[in-house]
Parts: C-alpha cells; structure tokens; sequence
C-alpha cells in the first residue's frame, strides 16, 4: 500500500515561512496531481492547494498570495511553501494524490500522518 509522508512543519512566529514536503513510500505520482489540505483543532479539513500534473496550481482564498505550490518529479516530491505565516494558518497539513483532481477531502480514503505547522503570534 502506497503510504504518504508529510514533512517540514514545526513552529514559527507569524510572518515567517515554512516549506512543506510530500512524498511516497512504494508508489509515484508523478502523473497524477497533488492536493494539500489542513485540519486546524475542532475544525474540519480544508482543501489549500494543488499541484496538476503538468504544474500548475490552484490555492484556496485564504493562502492566496502567500503559499506556493511545486513539484519535482524526479524526486517524487510536491512542495508547500508557506511565506507570511499566520496564527490561523496553524494546522496539521496533509497531502493526497489521485487520477481526478479532488479538492473536497472526503474523497480520499487513505490519508498519512500530516506535519503540524504551529504559527505563533
């Protein structure tokens, strides 16, 4: 069973910057998209961004402008990168791949163990 791995979270005063990473044990995705969502303390998950196939991405209203979107797919690795951080940013953030572009959480079934990303005021 293909297993994902977040990495890069940790505590940060606001307004610094973190750079997430995502990747697989025993699979790739390199064809398929991948989309990261958060889950903030008695809060549901939340889609934040995604990274297309080709590249491209696409960022949930409230990281706009300030979160980045990348991949390399000779790593077999997608990448956040977070700048002007914000208390309401802090987050248990995930990653999930699949052949159709999901934004809404409830469509993956097999999820990893997340990175906390904690932003202090």
């Amino acid at each position: 069973q293909v297993q994902l791995v977040e990495s890069g979270g940790g505590l940060v005063q606001a307004g610094g910057s973190l750079r997430l990473s995502c990747t697989t044990s025993g699979g790739t995705f390199s064809n398929y998209a991948v989309v990261w969502f958060r889950q903030a303390p008695g809060k549901e998950r939340e889609f934040v961004a995604d990274v297309t196939w080709s590249g491209s991405s696409t960022f949930a209203e409230s990281v706009k402008g300030r979160f980045t979107a990348s991949r390399d797919n000779a790593k077999n690795t997608v990448y956040l990168q977070m700048n002007s951080l914000k208390p309401e940013d802090t987050a248990r953030y995930y990653c999930n791949f699949d052949t159709i572009l999901w934004r809404n959480p409830a469509m993956y079934s097999h999820w990893g163990q997340g990175t906390q990303v904690t932003v202090s005021s």
